[in-house]
Order: structure tokens, then sequence, then C-alpha cells
């Protein structure tokens, strides 16, 4: 199949509301690298915002009317900006076509081998690990993920090769517009409450997603997390669709023998086709060793052979915010975690203990994202940071949502001490810094955790621990 090439009709001149964004840079990145006229807007200046305009790329600082050209060729939209948008007004009045992220990114993947990463949990993890490695095996792949590889505007990457790997994201059910040859997904468990009700709401989206899965194609499965086996359940019943299953059950396809915990690294061991095959994992923990795990299976659905992807697996050194270090300053380490789901919460706190040396404390400081998650899930995350010494707990942090009467952090300080953790709320961020330098003892681990603003506090912990 020969590389897509070029850019997709009514994207040469793309206006995107909300640039800066996770997603919606990695589309504007490959947009420009294709060669298309890209200019849009963000809330405020960033790294990412400089990235893009070193890709000849115009952002606008603020929303405002007069930021849309008179010639865009379309605008492109998330589902996290509102109708009240000023640049969406000016849209409307200059008819311009509004197109959402995802149809954006569909249409980048039309006549590719696509291959589409879905979970509630893991995604970036996976697709960058996919990124990677196929591009230490000289695949040169395009790829869009929700998270930088090294540094600012590596979440995306127009390739020459035939591959095309993308996070897909079930949130908004915006993942139901791909065709992948390869769907890989990791999880299955009740999130975003805004948008599903009800876990048979989540299961109808990802069997929706799953059938657009093109003929003679494969879903890769998680044969272990009991949503994804539902879900695989599910897929058999309705279609002929090809079902890889990974895992440390007895009955996955690719079963995950052993993991060994090396540091902040892990030896994984896989049952492939009766035959063991071993490769580092440069993350922490059981959680993203079954994350690379599944990238393999994944590059194996594509014909990519075995031995080679999980050598080249090794080349992945992480993603920014999935148990990132910081630093170290009077022996502490700070590391900064993306969870904000109580599954994931445990997964990086369960990693961080296996890495941990004999006698070192966990130190938490947890920031609550959205104030519908908090209220759904308050109580799981108060036990996850039972797994911790002690926690410092944040207000929540809104995103684009909008109070709730009676949803604080308490739900989740009071569901802590009930499950005997030491906790601490903390209403002001500025203090957390003095706060972690009090607590903290040479070989300690500091981790902040959270969706939102608090890894800034990454770099004042360590300076205040260094003085």
């Amino acid at each position: 199949m020969a590389p897509a090439p070029g850019i997709p009709a009514a994207m040469e001149r793309p206006h995107f509301i909300g640039i800066g964004g996770a997603g919606m840079s990695g589309i504007a990145k490959i947009l420009a690298q294709r060669g298309a006229k890209v200019a849009g807007s963000d809330a405020k200046e960033s790294e990412t915002a400089e990235a893009l305009r070193a890709l000849g790329a115009t952002v606008h600082i603020g929303h405002a009317a007069e930021h849309l050209a008179d010639d865009a060729s379309c605008v492109v939209v998330s589902s996290a900006i509102r109708a009240d948008n000023p640049e969406l007004a000016r849209a409307a009045e200059l008819s311009v076509p509004v197109v959402h992220r995802s149809d954006a990114l569909a249409s980048l993947m039309g006549g590719l081998r696509a291959i589409a990463v879905a979970g509630t949990h893991g995604k970036t993890t996976t697709t960058s690990m996919l990124a990677v490695a196929l591009t230490e095996l000289g695949l040169d792949p395009s790829y869009a993920i929700g998270g930088d590889l090294a540094g600012p505007g590596t979440n995306a990457r127009h390739g020459e090769g035939e591959i095309f790997v993308a996070e897909a994201d079930e949130s908004d059910r915006s993942f139901q517009k791909y065709d992948p040859e390869v769907a890989i997904v990791l999880n299955v468990e009740l999130d975003h409450h805004a948008n599903y009700a009800s876990m048979d709401e989540i299961y109808e989206s990802f069997e929706a997603f799953t059938g657009k899965i093109v003929p003679g194609g494969t879903l890769v499965i998680a044969a272990d997390q009991p949503g994804a086996v539902e879900l695989a359940s599910r897929v058999r019943a309705s279609s002929a669709l090809k079902v890889v299953t990974y895992g440390a059950a007895q009955s996955a396809d690719i079963r995950v023998h052993k993991v060994t915990a090396r540091g902040l690294t892990s030896e994984v061991t896989v049952l492939l086709d009766g035959r063991f095959l071993t490769f580092t994992v440069s993350v922490p923990g059981r959680h993203y060793a079954h994350n690379a795990v599944a990238a393999l299976a994944a590059g194996v659905a594509l014909g990519i052979p075995a031995h080679n992807l999980a050598s080249a697996l090794g080349a992945y050194t992480g993603v920014k915010r999935r148990l990132q270090l910081k630093g170290e300053a009077a022996g502490v380490q700070v590391i900064d975690s993306y969870a904000h789901h109580p599954t994931e919460m445990t997964a990086d706190l369960e990693a961080m203990r296996a890495a941990a040396a004999p006698g070192s404390r966990l130190l938490v400081v947890f920031q609550p994202h959205l104030f519908s998650r908090t209220q759904e899930l308050g109580t799981e995350m108060g036990q996850a940071l039972a797994l911790a010494d002690a926690s410092l707990v944040l207000d929540i942090y809104p995103a684009r949502e909008d109070p709730l009467p009676g949803v604080t952090s308490a739900l989740i300080t009071d569901a802590a001490e009930a499950a005997g953790a030491t906790v601490t709320a903390v209403h002001d961020k500025g203090s957390v810094p003095e706060a972690v330098a009090g607590m903290a003892h040479p070989g300690d681990l500091v981790l902040t955790m959270g969706a939102g603003d608090v890894t800034d506090l990454g770099p004042d912990i360590l300076a205040r621990l260094g003085d």
C-alpha cells in the first residue's frame, strides 16, 4: 500500500482553536509538515506554540474573532471548545467549515495502515512505544500522540512510511471516526462521566470503535482486565474480526510470563507462538510492561517480526509526565505522574513501590482532575493514596468544568483517612514545596500526580529541597 501524500481536501489553510492542546497540536504539526498553511490560537504562550511556529505555523495568543483569517479553509475544534468562542462565531459569519479534531485526524490517516490505540488509560504510553519502536526499525511512521516524547512538539510527526499510529480518544466517542487496520484496546472502565452514564454506554461505544476496523484487520485486546474481557466476548459474538489477546492470563495469545523490576526499568518475558522472548522496558511497573506487550502485539499484527520489535521497544525512554524523573536534590528523587483515574494512580504507586530502595518512603502530591470525576471516583482515589506513606491533596483542577455543589477534595481526603492513609489537604498550591521539604528525607521518592498543573511543582520542590 503506497503512503498517502499531501494534504486532505479543505485542510490547506486550517485554523485551530486551542492549537496548543496535546491532540490539536499534533494534527497541526503533521499538516504543517505536509505543507499546509497552518494557523491557530491558544489561551497562553507555551513551548508547544513555539515549536509550531518553528514549523511555519501562525499562532495567536488569546481568542479573538480577528485571529481567524478570511481565507481559512476550515476551523478545527476539539470537544473542549465552547460554543461562545469568538473565533467559532466568526467562522459562522464567514461560512468557514468547522471540523472536529477527530475528523481532521481521520483524514490524515487516509490511505495509510493505521494503528489506533484506545483504552481508559495507557493510550499515550502505548502509542509512544509504537512510534519509537517503528522509527527505530527504519519504518518512518507518522504518529499523533497525546503527550510529548522528549521535548515540546514531539507529540506528532509526518513520516514517509506507510504506517500511522494514533491515540484514539474514547472520552467524547471521537475514536469511532477512525478506520484502523489494527486497533488496540488496553482496558475498558467507566470514566468521562459527563459523556457516559453507564458501563453499557461505554461498551457500546467501544463496540462501535472496533466495528470500524477494516476487513482483514486485527483487534489487540487485554486478556486480564475485566472490561476488556467483556468487550472481547461481545466482539467475538457479533463479528468475524480477528482478535488477539495479551496479558498474564493463561488463555492469552501473547502471554506475559514474567515482569522483573530493575530500578526504574523492567525486564519483560512473553510467550509468543510457543517461544519465550525477553526485552527491556525503560519505565517501571507491570502496567507499563503490559503496554509494551500490547505494542508488540500490534506490530506483529502488521507483519513485523516479533524479535525485531522487542529489541526496538527498548529504545523507548518514556513520555513527559508518565513517571518522568524531574530530578534529584538532597537525596530525594522527584517524579511526575499524569495519573488521575484510580486505576492509573494505583498502577503508578505500585510501580514506584517496586522501584524504591528498602526503607525509602513514597510521598505524593495529588491534584484531583475534574469535579465530575472526583464526584464519581473520589472514594477510590482516596483508597489509592493509602499506597503512599504520606500524601498532600490539592484542590480540584477544574479544566473545562464548572464547580459542582458539595464536590471538593474532601471526598478524597476523607476516603484516604478511612483507608488508613496519612493525608493532608493543601489549599495553597504555592505552599507545597515548603511542606514537602519538611517531610522528605534522603532516599525518599516524591511523586507529583494528576492531569492538571501539579506538574509545575516539580522544579519548585527540587529547588526548595536543594536550599
